[in-house]
C-alpha cells in the first residue's frame, strides 16, 4: 500500500507511522527523521534546515520534494510506503501526485488523525529527551522519569527541544493550520481520505487506522 498520514504536530504520527507500516511490511518514510538526521550530522542541509524547524516553519518546497524524490529509489520503497511528515502543503500534494504519476503508481489512502490543539501542547511542550540520545523520551506529566531531569535508563540528562517549547509548538500549530490542513480537502476531493481520532490509547489509535485502511 501507499499511504500518507496527515494530522497537526503532536497528533502521534511518527509513532503510529512505526506502527502501522510494520504491520504492513511497508517502509516508514518521515522527513523530520530525514531532517533531524542531518541537523545532527551537520550536513549543509541539516544547518539551513533546523533554522526554520526551530521556528515551528516548514522546510522549503524544493528541498523537501527532493528528499522524498531520492528515498522513492530505494528499493525497499518500491512495493509500498508509508509518508510521515509530507506533503504539508498543496503544492507538495501536487508534486507528490506527479512524482507518482511519473512512476506509474497511486496512493491507496491518506488518514487524517485529529485531536485537540490544547491536547497538542500539553503532548509536546511536555516531552523531554535524553541528551545522550538513548532513545528514551519522557513526559512530565504521562510519563515523569523517576528523578526530575535525569534518564532512567541511562542517567543522561534529560532536555526539552527547541521545537518542543509552547511558543513554538502554538507557532507549529499555527502554521499546521494555514498550510497544511488544506490538503485535507485536496485528498478528500480525490476520495482518498479517511480521518482517525488521534485521542486515546496508542493501540486503540492503531486498530482506527488499520480499519480506516480496510476501507473502500
Amino acid at each position: 500500500m501507499r499511504i500518507v498520514l496527515v494530522g497537526p504536530p503532536g497528533a502521534g504520527k511518527g509513532t503510529q507511522a512505526k506502527v502501522v507500516a510494520e504491520s504492513l511490511g511497508i517502509p516508514a518514510i518521515s522527513t523530520g527523521d530525514i531532517f533531524r538526521a542531518n541537523v545532527a550530522a551537520g550536513t549543509e542541509l541539516g544547518v539551513a534546515a533546523k533554522r526554520f524547524m526551530d521556528a515551528g516553519q516548514l522546510v522549503p518546497d524544493e528541498v523537501t520534494i527532493g528528499l522524498i524524490r531520492d528515498r522513492f529509489t530505494e528499493a525497499d520503497a518500491t512495493g509500498g510506503f508509508l509518508l510521515d511528515g509530507f506533503p504539508r502543503n498543496v503544492a507538495q500534494a501536487e508534486a507528490l501526485e506527479a512524482m507518482l504519476t511519473g512512476i506509474a503508481v497511486k496512493l491507496d489512502r491518506v488518514v487524517e488523525l485529529k485531536v485537540d490543539n490544547e491536547e497538542v501542547v500539553r503532548r509536546i511542550a511536555g516531552r523531554r529527551l535524553c541528551r545522550n540520545d538513548s532513545g528514551h523520551i519522557f513526559h512530565v506529566d504521562s510519563k515523569p522519569p523517576a528523578v526530575e531531569g535525569v534518564c532512567d535508563a541511562c542517567g543522561g540528562e534529560l532536555y526539552q527541544r527547541d521545537d518542543d517549547r509552547e511558543e513554538t509548538v502554538r507557532e507549529r500549530l499555527r502554521v499546521y493550520e494555514t498550510e497544511t490542513a488544506p490538503i485535507v480537502g485536496f485528498y478528500a476531493e480525490r476520495g482518498l481520505l479517511a480521518s482517525v481520532d488521534a485521542m486515546g490509547p496508542l493501540d486503540t489509535v492503531t486498530e482506527r487506522i488499520l480499519s480506516a485502511l480496510e476501507e473502500e
